[in-house]
């Protein structure tokens, strides 16, 4: 027996129409340093419509690749809105990834426009002559293009704003099936190309209704979201779609990612809703130490912060000091992202210390999505204790990779997430480690990240990451790499007393270095992979503990 429901297509499209008929009225700030500039939904929906019927005019089809190549802004909300509902597929495209690797996938996903903020010119123009498949650049600003011109001269280069003028008044909205390709991001390629992933426009509907639930954010069009995490990075943790549909008012923060512009931009716009990785958080947290009359938090009713594990003594400075709870998310671009969040079970309030103990961790699924934990012979118990490779799947979860059927991620309809840890009885995933940076020490495993949350609990730690290391004796052991805080020195015995009482005493490093900073990947994460090759090539100076 079939029921009686009409069947709806879930698209970005019906978001779209969503957010400009019944939040016209809500805004998208842009923070330009000096000033904000501030548009209704009703006006972005405008431009998002002169966006399609230009692209349009250009030749976009269904299933066409549009790159965007842009800090969060206003025009990167109306491609977000424009390329899917028209039938094409947004692609977002890395600004921090190495010449090699933007260069790949660009060419990979066979991107035909390229949408590019003027002050990313020079950047893209690095690699523009090797992206034989772009046949046209729109140039976001009025800012000088001639480096884009010059390395790719058969390429015809537009302005935005002019091709917007130049558009229909009106533009056809199409039919979508939701199956079909909404946009595609690419994982940030640790080791190897990076893998392409695309969203469907179901999976990013859904993605989207989950992460508003009372359960997840909670986001309502009381609130006014910053999305600090860059909507190239897995689509800003859906930020923007989420806010767009609830009416929540958009703040921007364009390329002002510094501590004090960004701590600026919250005061002065009263955000209460800002989500971005814990380096960002940190920065503030060392500003706000600095300067502390410059800060102002108290807008902030939540932090969702993920990318990396979220250090413990990061969600309880700002809970301490600023009353602001850290809510930790776990999720990859290929979840979409956001697949688990950490709040608190229920009778525990977010805001009550008791609660730090569950926030510390990665959190439990979204209804949608399951877990599991494999071991070497198969799923193990949600015991707390029993340790394998968290695997999930979900309708907004990837079920391969794009145009590659070689990898070996995926087992039997899970994907396997590479993550180490286990999960309780309650379903709250705990994470320790990343199965490459695990530290295998006389056939124990030790956690990485685990003596890095600690570490950077001391106040002479500002950041930390730990990686293993041969060791003619245990095979493996681990190397603490501390960036110390303002006026601070090494203490090595100081930092192993500290470990002592928190963690098992051969799980103490003998090894330490001091290092200016943690080298970081191109979505802020700890790039353990650079710290390895620093230290195989000598480059560490490495004290021994005694």
């Amino acid at each position: 027996m079939l029921g009686t429901m009409q069947d709806f297509p879930l698209t970005v499209g019906m978001l779209f129409r969503h957010g400009a008929t019944v939040h016209g009225d809500s805004v998208v700030v842009t923070f330009e340093g000096d000033h904000s500039r501030s548009a209704t939904f009703r006006e972005v929906a405008a431009r998002a419509n002169q966006l399609a019927g230009g692209l349009t005019q250009l030749g976009i089809e269904a299933g066409d690749r549009v790159g965007t190549f842009c800090w969060n802004t206003q025009e990167h909300l109306e491609a977000y809105l424009a390329v899917p509902s028209m039938g094409a597929v947004l692609h977002t495209l890395n600004i921090r990834l190495f010449p090699e690797q933007l260069s790949y996938v660009v060419q990979h996903a066979d991107d035909r426009v390229v949408i590019v903020d003027d002050s990313l010119v020079p950047v893209l123009a690095k690699v523009a002559a090797d992206l034989t498949n772009v046949e046209r650049y729109v140039i976001v600003g009025d800012g000088d293009c001639s480096a884009l011109a010059e390395a790719s001269p058969h390429v015809e280069i537009l302005r935005y704003d002019d091709l917007l003028r130049a558009s229909p008044a009106e533009f056809s909205w199409p039919d979508i099936d939701e199956r079909s390709a909404a946009a595609m991001c690419y994982t940030s390629g640790t080791t190897g190309n990076p893998k392409g992933v695309v969203y469907t426009h179901r999976s990013t509907f859904l993605h989207s209704f989950a992460l508003c639930s009372a359960g997840c954010l909670g986001i309502t069009e009381d609130d006014r979201v910053l999305p600090v995490v860059p909507m190239f990075h897995a689509n800003a943790w859906g930020l923007p779609y989420v806010s767009w549909m609830t009416g929540a008012d958009l703040l921007m923060p364009g390329r002002h990612l510094q501590a004090e512009p960004l701590a600026a931009f919250i005061a002065q716009e009263r955000a209460t809703v800002a989500g971005a990785v814990p380096s960002i958080w940190s920065e503030l947290l060392r500003f706000a130490d600095n300067d502390p009359d410059s800060v102002d938090f108290s807008s902030l009713r939540l932090v969702p912060c993920g990318g990396s594990a979220v250090p413990r003594a990061l969600i309880e400075a700002f809970q301490e000091r600023y009353g602001v709870p850290i809510l930790q998310a776990w999720g990859m671009t290929e979840t979409s992202p956001v697949a688990a969040v950490a709040r608190p079970p229920k009778g525990t309030d977010l805001s009550d210390p008791a609660a730090i103990g569950w926030r510390v961790r990665a959190g439990r699924a979204l209804p949608g999505v399951e877990l599991r934990i494999v071991g070497d012979d198969g799923p193990v118990p949600w015991d707390d204790e029993t340790m394998g490779e968290l695997e999930v799947r979900g309708p907004w979860v990837t079920g391969a990779y794009y145009r590659d059927s070689s990898s070996d991620k995926f087992n039997d309809g899970w994907l396997r997430t590479g993550d180490i840890g286990t999960i309780d009885d309650l379903g709250y995933v705990r994470i320790t480690d990343r199965s490459k940076d695990v530290i295998k020490s006389g056939g124990e495993w030790i956690s990485s990240v685990e003596l890095e949350n600690h570490l950077m609990g001391h106040p002479s730690v500002a950041e930390a990451s730990v990686i293993g290391v041969p060791d003619a004796r245990w095979e493996e052991r681990p190397l603490a790499c501390v960036v110390l805080a303002g006026g601070a020195t090494l203490d090595v015995a100081e930092l192993c007393a500290f470990l002592g009482s928190r963690v098992a005493k051969w799980q103490i490093p003998e090894r330490w270095a001091v290092i200016e900073e943690v080298p970081k990947t191109s979505v802020g994460k700890f790039d353990k992979k650079a710290l390895r090759a620093q230290h195989e090539a000598g480059q560490l100076e490495v004290l021994e503990a005694r």
